[in-house]
């Protein structure tokens, strides 16, 4: 049921949206918008289903972390 409430909001969404930006030629922004509605249905999709999701934690602790082991070798 969740499911199938989920696909009329985004339906609902991208009906509202897509006419004006195809009425003003605006490629680049419906190109953006296309994206980004597709990764937020496939997060929201993965969420209701229980599928495991990535930390973005996770990701900005690895970026980050020898950044500041390196600073932190520096300041010692």
């Amino acid at each position: 049921m969740i499911i199938l409430v989920l696909i009329i909001v985004f339906i609902g969404i991208i009906a509202l949206e897509t006419p004006v930006m195809l009425k003003n030629r605006q490629w680049r922004e419906l190109a953006a918008f296309g994206v980004l509605m597709l990764g937020a249905m496939v997060l929201t999709f993965a969420q209701v289903l229980g599928l495991p999701l990535p930390n973005p934690t996770s990701g900005i602790e690895m970026i980050f972390s020898p950044v500041a082991d390196m600073i932190k070798n520096i300041l010692s």
